[in-house]
Order: structure tokens, then C-alpha cells, then sequence
């Protein structure tokens, strides 16, 4: 398996956004906080969040991403299961969500970045202040955040048959924990 030092460089060749950094840590934080919780492998689960959209940057568009991620992965000696969390978490690919890794995956990449923007708008931009009731708030507000989808983040906690109000409160307790990296 490629360490979470190999996956990082991995990301930082295809990814200079920092926001898009940003984005790959806190789901890997959320993701990796679901590996302890469910006693799976934190590393190998982190290193699939951390590696989700390292090809956005380059290959933004749906024809393209994950797809081409998924290619430069299998050329790097990935392992399937990792490549198809990848791919499932894009419901556009038609790939299903087998493994609770795919799950947990799809489950934190919106949440993830919706919390972050309702990070961002608080009075000190301190997710310290970002509270269930308040993203709950922001969800039901369609201008803010356009372009997460609610849905998604529905779905996901659906999928994990986890009430909405605690996998919220999950996330933001695992970002919290990243927050200095996270700038947040």
C-alpha cells in the first residue's frame, strides 16, 4: 500500500488550488475519523479521501473526472477497491457503493465542503462557532453554497444509516480536529 506521504505528493503534482487542497483534507479527516469509528484502517481510508479529486484541477469536467484519476491510479499500482471508492463517489459514473469505504466517502465530500463554507461565513470563520442547527439552516438556503448538493449530503448520511443531525456533527467534530490545517 502507498503511504499517505506518497499519496500527498500524489496530490500536490495534480493539485495547486489551495481551496482544492483545503477540500482533500477535510474529507480526509472526516473519512479517517469514520475508519477509527468503524475499527478500519484509518491510513488506507484517509489515502483514498486524500486522492478523491486529485485530477479535478487538471480534468474538471464529468467525461473526465474521476475517470482519468481512476487511469493514473491503476498506471501507479493502486488497488481496485481504493480505485472504485474513487469512482463511486461521483454519482454520475454509474459505479455503485459496495464497501462502507465507498459510503463513508460519498458521504463526507459535499458535507465536507458545505461546512467549510458555512465556516467561512461565520463572524470569526472559527469552526469552533459552526453548530448542526446552523448548517441545517445554510442546507435550506439554495443561494448559499449553490453548488453542493443537498442531496448529496442527504443521501450519504442515508446510505450510512446515520441520522442527518449526527453525521453533521460527526464531520464537523473530525474537522475540528484539522482545523489549523484546514484554516478553519
Amino acid at each position: 500500500m502507498k503511504d499517505r506521504n506518497y499519496c500527498l505528493n500524489l496530490l500536490k503534482e495534480y493539485t495547486k488550488s489551495e481551496s482544492l487542497l483545503k477540500h482533500a483534507f477535510a474529507v480526509e479527516a472526516c473519512v479517517r475519523a469514520y475508519a477509527k469509528k468503524f475499527n478500519e484502517d484509518e491510513e488506507y481510508w484517509g489515502n483514498v479521501a486524500l486522492l478523491h479529486d486529485f485530477d479535478y484541477e487538471k480534468y474538471p469536467s464529468a467525461d473526465q473526472h474521476p475517470y482519468k484519476g481512476a487511469e493514473i491510479l491503476r498506471e501507479k499500482g493502486f488497488d481496485e477497491e481504493f480505485i472504485t471508492a474513487i469512482l463511486s463517489h461521483a454519482d454520475y459514473t454509474g459505479v455503485p457503493r459496495e464497501t462502507k469505504l465507498a459510503k463513508v466517502l460519498f458521504a463526507c465530500d459535499e458535507l465536507a465542503g458545505f461546512i467549510t463554507a458555512v465556516t467561512l461565513v461565520r463572524p470569526n470563520k472559527s469552526i469552533d462557532e459552526v453548530k448542526v442547527k446552523s448548517v441545517k439552516k445554510k442546507m435550506k438556503d439554495k443561494g448559499f453554497s449553490r453548488a453542493v448538493s443537498r442531496e448529496d449530503i442527504i443521501k450519504g448520511a442515508e446510505e450510512l444509516n446515520i441520522p442527518l443531525e449526527d453525521h453533521i456533527q460527526f464531520c464537523i467534530d473530525a474537522m475540528k480536529t484539522q482545523k489549523d490545517v484546514l484554516g478553519l
